[in-house]
């Protein structure tokens, strides 16, 4: 055979397995198929997803359904007394608690099976202002979780929502905003990509490589590593029953759920989204910040990590009450330790203005920051603590000062 001819024919047979492997044509498929019943929701007009594999497709539904099981780590269970709870037909935690700016939130996990990390991270930050009546706002950094978690999986590979909860109670995570925002302890290193559609961000082209761990914060902020740290001091897997999760998510905030994505999900626009058709992609984690009821309709409502472009600006309805897709079998929460945050918060702002006071600000004799550790410090009586910060000013200031 000619030797052109034979490289011409090899061009064309990975041609052919490379489309076969695009998701554009299904994409396509789905969304004219959707479109055209009289379900109880809409695809996008402009299918998502064209131009991807399904290789990268998959990698973005970073958890394990095969290890998805609350019996498998001993978690406990958290029952709620369901007599004494009257329940509405409608919640939103964006109502509820309008003081709390990170229900507001949608997050972009870029190109990295970081879901698992997504939906944790942004349930705790949520349950962290809560708690705290709106007084601690401590945007829980996804960054130190998927790098720093070693149990938790393979960090953008895919990982356990029920580990990286385990590591919140016993390791605690610091603070981080999103790429780019140069905010908290740890922000995220991935850069937001447009997933999904044409919009304002880069094309995803593959899946990263997932960054290092890091245990210092960046330059610019006020705050050590281990001073950053936020933890649970409780953490648990809610009954597999939507009033269960209800019940949970209006006493205590949101919670992480884990899902089943199939094809048409990827499509999903407006309306309360059921499974209707195509192939399983894989599992994902999400979090659930609600609920309600639309054209007869019962839903939970959801927040995803694919940035603001997709859905309902990030938000999505997923059908109530059935178990749809299994976002009800696998629902994760915890209590934050808010007392230590904010004993640890009064702690910096008595001493920031002490200091101020003193010998004025851009000054810190004690570095304090480096040398008070956070636990001991709040098992000591506070007059105490005030006491000898004073005496030591004092000195400082007759020494330097006078």
């Amino acid at each position: 055979m000619n030797f052109v001819l034979y490289f011409a024919l090899i061009c064309e047979l990975f041609y052919d397995i490379r489309s076969e492997n695009r998701y554009g044509s299904r994409a396509n498929q789905i969304v004219d198929y959707i479109n055209n019943l009289n379900t109880t929701w809409k695809a996008s007009t402009i299918p998502n997803f064209q131009s991807w594999d399904y290789d990268l497709i998959k990698k973005l539904m970073g958890v394990n359904l095969n290890a998805t099981t609350s019996k498998l780590f001993n978690m406990e269970v958290q029952y709620h007394d369901q007599d004494k709870i009257q329940l509405p037909d409608e919640f939103d935690s964006r109502i509820q608690w309008p003081d709390c700016p990170t229900l507001h939130e949608v997050r972009d996990q870029g190109a990295c099976g970081s879901c698992w990390a997504f939906g944790a991270v942004e349930a705790m930050s949520d349950r962290i202002c809560i708690s705290s009546n709106g007084a601690v706002n401590a945007h829980i950094s996804a960054e130190d979780l998927l790098t720093c978690c070693d149990n938790c999986g393979f960090g953008c590979d895919g990982g356990q929502p029920q580990l990286a909860w385990a590591y919140y109670r016993s390791n605690g995570i610091v603070t981080g905003g999103q790429f780019g925002s140069n905010q908290g302890c740890l922000p995220y290193e991935i850069p937001h990509c447009d997933h999904h559609t044409t919009g304002i961000y880069k094309p995803c082209s593959k899946v990263v490589d997932t960054p290092k761990c890091v245990t210092h914060c960046e330059s610019s902020y006020n705050r050590t590593y281990k001073d950053d740290k936020n933890f649970a001091k409780k953490i648990y897997y809610v009954p597999f029953d939507p009033k269960q999760i209800q019940s949970e998510i209006m006493q205590y905030g949101p919670v992480e759920a884990i899902m089943i994505v199939f094809e048409d999900f990827l499509q999903y626009k407006s309306g309360v989204y059921k499974h209707v058709t195509g192939d399983l992609v894989g599992g994902h984690a999400v979090k659930i910040i609600g609920w309600g009821v639309q054209d007869n309709t019962s839903y939970w409502l959801s927040v995803n990590s694919w940035n603001q472009d997709w859905g309902q600006k990030g938000f999505f309805k997923i059908l109530r009450g059935t178990n749809e897709c299994g976002i009800e079998a696998e629902i994760y929460a915890g209590l934050p330790n808010t007392e230590k945050q904010m004993a640890s918060r009064n702690r910096d702002n008595v001493f920031n203005k002490i200091n101020y006071e003193f010998i004025g600000p851009g000054n810190d004799p004690l570095n304090h920051k480096e040398e008070i550790q956070s636990d001991n410090f709040i098992q000591q009586p506070f007059e105490s603590q005030i006491e000898k910060h004073l005496l030591t000013l004092e000195e400082f200031h007759q020494n330097n000062v006078a």
